[in-house]
């Protein structure tokens, strides 16, 4: 992982240096790198940014063998970097980042650097006590490159309207820098809509709905009935049945080789696996008619939102 201090130095070097000479330069640093096409943003390794290394001979094999190549670097705990990507297509990512700046959740940029169409990249240490994924949204124009994600480094080139234009560092921090808080950050540009209080008539159907599953999981046979106590409570979480009255019902069906213990493990992780999903997909019920017709019942209602960060 790169220090932050060593990465401040080499980038007030970085809009001087030839292709080869900026690669170099970072790898010395601690940063991992690698190729990426002439002018574009593609990856030339096979695996692309995992690929990407700080050994010195590999690096400078790689730009002997494309001296025009660009220099990618991956983001998180790849590199210790995280990039708030500034886009100026569509949504104002300036304004959308001053907003976010004056509300605090902007530290001062480790650097910045302008791209070649006219948005910014702000870099900062990445925060190594937890996981920083990357994420977009796109209606603020506002994108973070974290772990899964990579960017492109000065002083690499894009070709536009065949024109070669750089990408070129902008400032570099004097002092010591935080990381920035991606997850704050996403809730700030992109807030979950308020949750609505379920309407008490809602509520009743839930627990009927409950109370008729638990019926009929207690009456399977022993082999699949883990399988079908997730399917159950997966609709059940769909329906925006609270996790308390599944339970409540579902742990009536049971058994002596089918504990409370058991089922309740098995309920949580079904509704976490409902919370936790960007997009709900129609699972396959077991075969059982009393199955089939609590999904027609079900399908009236909508299916919860998902919650997820992506």
């Amino acid at each position: 992982m790169v220090a932050p201090g060593a990465l401040a130095t080499v980038f007030e070097q970085l809009n001087g240096l030839s292709l080869p000479d900026a690669a170099r330069e970072l790898a010395r640093a601690g940063v991992p790198v690698f190729p990426c096409a002439p002018g574009e943003k593609t990856p030339l390794v096979p695996s692309g940014f995992p690929q990407a290394t700080d050994d010195l001979r590999r690096v400078q094999g790689w730009w002997r063998w494309q001296p025009t190549a660009n220099i990618g670097i991956p983001t998180g705990a790849a590199s210790g970097l995280v990039v708030v990507d500034i886009d100026v297509h569509g949504a104002n990512g300036y304004a959308s980042y001053a907003r976010a700046a004056r509300a605090g959740l902007i530290p001062e940029p480790l650097a910045t650097v302008t791209t070649p169409t006219g948005g910014r990249h702000a870099y900062f240490p990445a925060d190594p006590a937890q996981e920083q994924r990357s994420w977009a949204v796109g209606k603020a124009g506002v994108d973070c490159r974290g772990d899964g994600g990579y960017i492109i480094a000065p002083s690499s080139v894009r070709m536009l309207d065949g024109a070669r234009i750089p990408y070129r560092v902008e400032q570099v921090a004097a002092g010591l820098v935080k990381p920035v808080d991606a997850v704050r950050l996403r809730n700030f540009l992109a807030p979950a809509p308020p949750r609505r209080p379920m309407p008490e008539n809602r509520r009743v159907a839930g627990r009927e709905d409950a109370d008729r599953l638990a019926a009929w999981l207690a009456r399977q046979v022993k082999g699949d009935r883990n399988y079908k106590l997730f399917w159950a409570a997966c609709r059940l979480a769909e329906g925006n049945v609270p996790v308390s009255d599944a339970l409540d019902a579902l742990v009536r069906a049971e058994q002596p080789d089918f504990g409370e213990r058991e089922i309740t493990r098995t309920v949580y992780s079904a509704y976490r696996s409902v919370g936790d999903a960007t997009k709900h997909r129609e699972r396959p019920a077991p075969s059982s008619r009393a199955a089939v017709g609590f999904t027609r019942h079900a399908a009236q209602r909508p299916a919860s939102r998902s919650r997820g960060l992506a």
